[in-house]
């Protein structure tokens, strides 16, 4: 199940997402499913069928962020987070091999397309919850418990 936590930033995102769909993407392709329909055999026509089926794609994302908005919980950055970690700080850890990673903690709604976000809900990032500089932590993994290093915690917009 996932959190219904998100960032301000991340929420907005997801609300540009919702108004670009509804009020430009789909009008668009709205009308070039008219004009393709309008004329003739619809089997054999490659316009209507693609863009029946992008229509199709853009109204599911739009139903499922109609519904997933109003569900989430935007989380600001509070003084008290300060020198730990928690939802929405960057995070930097290595490991004793001297692997380095730098990540954001922000809701499962945020990862996508983002390399440098990890959900909330990874065990990861269940790990790391109330660490400070300098901790050291356990993460359980397929290949068995990995220990790493809080190096650095940062907060920003």
């Amino acid at each position: 199940m996932k959190t219904n936590l998100i960032t301000p930033e991340g929420y907005r995102q997801l609300q540009q997402e919702h108004d670009h769909l509804w009020h430009e993407k789909r009008p668009e392709i709205t009308k070039i499913v008219s004009w393709a329909a309008s004329l003739g055999d619809r089997s054999e026509n490659a316009d209507y069928t693609f863009n029946k089926r992008l229509l199709r794609q853009i109204d599911r994302r739009v139903r499922y962020l109609r519904k997933r908005l109003p569900e989430l919980k935007i989380v600001e950055y509070s003084e008290q987070q300060a020198g730990k970690v928690y939802f929405g700080a960057w995070v930097e850890i290595e490991n004793d091999q001297g692997d380095v990673k730098y990540f954001r903690i922000v809701g499962p709604d945020e990862i996508y397309e983002r390399k440098d976000y990890i959900s909330i809900d990874a065990p990861m990032a269940r790990a790391l919850l109330g660490k400070q500089v300098d901790d050291e932590f356990t993460v359980r993994t397929p290949e068995g418990n990995k220990t790493w290093f809080v190096n650095s915690i940062e907060y920003s917009s």
